[in-house]
């Protein structure tokens, strides 16, 4: 698995690994939105670090084989976050109202080379915030749509 040194430019294209997403993959904090989770999670594919993307993935869609084939050589060029739906919806709360804070979606394109060959990734990734381990409100990965 690739490392990066605290100082690196995060691959999210956060300003420092160690004050971007490197906090959220190392574990010694939770991501506080859905786009913040999903940068960390292009950040963790780069790195192929399969145990967080696993950990924030939601256990209801979270699959069950390897992520990565040990031959698989993918090189990520970088991500563009093109809406955040929660960013866009900044409006008061209401009771009924109060499931929503509990879902988001950001939509993004990632851009990689396989074997020379550029790709791009262009998602609507879906978030649920809800309880995880020991407690704590965190956001989860539900699954993604691919738009035309």
């Amino acid at each position: 698995m690739p490392t990066l040194s605290t100082s690196a430019a995060c691959p999210c294209g956060g300003a420092s690994y160690a004050s971007c997403c490197g906090p959220y993959i190392a574990g010694d904090a939770l991501p506080p939105t859905a786009e913040t989770l999903m940068r960390s999670r292009y950040t963790a594919f780069t790195l192929r670090d399969e145990a967080y993307l696993l950990a924030t993935w939601h256990a209801s869609t979270r699959p069950t084989d390897a992520l990565f084939a040990e031959e698989e050589k993918v090189h990520w060029l970088g991500l563009e976050v093109k809406s955040a739906l929660r960013l866009r919806q900044r409006k008061a709360v209401s009771a009924d109202q109060a499931e929503e804070i509990h879902r988001d979606s950001v939509e993004f394109v990632a851009r990689y080379k396989v074997n020379g060959r550029a790709h791009r990734l262009h998602e609507v990734s879906r978030f649920v915030r809800e309880a995880g381990d020991g407690g704590a409100l965190r956001w989860f990965y539900l699954d993604g749509s691919f738009p035309e």
